[in-house]
């Protein structure tokens, strides 16, 4: 048999072939979650005039000492449409437009005002450190987010106060999730002693509903050919195909010859990291097919490690993977194994700590955790305080 092959290469090999979908026009508004299918550059100038940082009064730039007398306002919105003359400054608003040629302001609590007449406090300052200038955040032409870069709510509102009103974005795949297994139970309430409730399907799903456009749910699927090759085709038409269960080497696992029955060709098979060594990637013409372990914990960890980056890259994501971060451990760890090894952990001020349950099926300690500790096989003992790496999971 094939020796698994090492993690590194396997999502190479996935992402390499990835080609990425359509695009279409989306609403900014509606966009979160979106990957940019061209870069973008502002359309309009922010702040497009000079306006007040702070609450206070705005004079000219030439008219720093006072006494000034206050012949008017200028608020958010409702600016203030006169001319200042010398001796002369505006009430204005935090976000309100300078008036013209005012170059300064001073906030209001340096100030004294005495009906219409203000004056310094001691200590008081009229400066211009107090106005955003015009183009402060980004000038009209200035470019602003590469192609692939994700949109979130920080990015929502940065296109929009640069005039996009809607973005080009990727299209998102289409994703079909089958899970299969005799031993499952549709109900969890009626689940007999020799079955298992079914919540890999559930899990998957909710875990990909962000990343597409359309989700199908097929099964649970029996442990026959006949069953797996009906259900195969409710798939059909997705962009992917991810199944949970029947992907290992067992007599009952029957997920590659259906799969190869079905018209599929097997890229790689078997990945060297645990939990999840028997994870099958598969082509079909266009369609993708990710085959995840059974276990729970190990279809969750190849979920975040090969579905996720499959499913964001074909929607044009330009750094699909999950991010790394390094963080100290909290408690020690021992040596690993000949695997790379994915320990559930739990954040705490003093660093990571691993989970005391590590089996692939204990979704008690998979519930409890934020963080995947990312191990190297043959990793030598770790001792608290040593970094490691981690993937966040929420």
């Amino acid at each position: 048999m094939i020796p698994p092959i090492p993690l590194e290469e396997a999502q190479r090999r996935l992402l390499a072939a990835a080609a990425p979908l359509g695009t279409e026009q989306v609403a900014t508004a509606e966009a979160a979650g979106r990957f940019l299918a061209a870069p973008l550059a502002a359309i309009r100038t922010q702040p497009a005039a000079d306006l007040s940082a702070m609450d206070g009064y705005a004079m000219l730039g030439d008219d720093l000492a006072g006494p000034w007398q206050v012949v008017g306002r200028s608020a958010a919105g409702r600016p203030f449409t006169g001319t200042l003359a010398l001796g002369q400054c505006v009430r204005i608003a935090t976000g309100a437009l300078m008036p013209a040629d005012a170059a300064a302001v001073l906030l209001q609590e340096e100030a004294a005002r005495d009906g219409d007449t203000l004056n310094l406090l001691p200590g008081g300052e009229a400066s211009a450190r107090h106005v955003r200038r015009a183009g402060f955040d980004f000038a009209a032409g200035d470019p602003l987010l590469p192609a692939g870069a994700p949109v979130g709510p920080a990015q929502i509102a940065l296109l929009l106060s640069a005039g996009h009103a809607a973005l080009p974005v990727g299209r998102r795949p289409r994703l079909a999730v089958l899970d299969s297994g005799d031993e499952l139970a549709t109900d969890p309430a009626t689940c007999a002693p020799h079955q298992i409730p079914a919540s890999n399907g559930a899990m998957l799903a909710a875990m990909a509903g962000p990343h597409v456009a359309t989700l199908t749910r097929i099964g649970p699927v029996a442990d026959t050919l006949e069953a797996l090759a009906d259900a195969l085709q409710q798939a059909e038409g997705a962009d992917v195909l991810v199944t949970s269960g029947g992907a290992s080497v067992g007599d009952h696992d029957l997920i590659r010859p259906a799969l190869e029955a079905w018209g599929a060709t097997i890229d790689f098979w078997r990945v060297a990291i645990r939990p999840g060594k028997p994870l099958l990637v598969a082509r079909r013409g266009d369609q993708w097919i990710i085959g995840l372990p059974g276990n729970p914990v190990s279809s969750y960890v190849t979920a975040v490690l090969f579905l996720l980056p499959l499913l964001r890259a074909l929607a044009r994501a330009s750094d699909p993977l999950p991010r790394t971060l390094r963080l100290p451990l909290a408690t020690p760890l021992p040596a690993a194994g000949t695997r790379m090894e994915f320990l559930r952990g739990r954040l705490t001020p003093n660093g990571v700590v691993p989970q005391g349950k590590q089996d692939s099926s204990a979704l008690l300690s998979l519930a409890g955790s934020d963080a995947l500790i990312r191990r190297p096989a043959r990793a030598m003992a770790a001792a608290a305080g040593e970094m490691v790496e981690i993937h966040l999971l929420a």
